[in-house]
């Protein structure tokens, strides 16, 4: 009987794991800029990722290595996936790539070059 349940809580997770990597990959297709787009596929892959790897723990033919290894992935994911989208754009941004703004990015806004702060001696 537990084993059914646990099979299909596990079942769920994977389908929402998998719902939210979908929703990801249709804001990657409809947004219209760079950084839309890395927010929708940063925010939805931590998320979708986290969802399918607690699925995949809660599988009752798991082995305990395998476990051990599934839950170092789900406290790595959730510290790397954020930081790297951040320095990412942070890079896009240092690097001249304006957000759009407006409706649909009918104006690109178009910052000056990062000033360069001189020290006095």
């Amino acid at each position: 009987m537990m084993a059914e349940v646990l099979s299909l809580v596990s079942a769920v997770l994977i389908l929402a794991g998998c719902g939210c990597c979908l929703i990801g990959a249709l804001g990657m297709l409809r947004f219209p800029d760079f950084y839309t787009r890395m927010h929708a596929a940063g925010i939805t892959d931590t998320m979708g990722s986290g969802l399918l790897l607690i699925g995949l723990i809660l599988q009752p033919e798991s082995h305990w290595l395998v476990i051990a290894k599934l839950c170092f992935i789900l406290i790595f994911i959730p510290l790397t996936s954020p930081t790297a989208a951040h320095a990412l754009a942070k890079a896009a941004r240092k690097g001249g790539l304006a957000p759009l703004l407006g409706p649909q990015g009918s104006e690109r806004s178009r910052p000056s070059p990062p000033e360069q702060e001189e020290s006095n001696g």
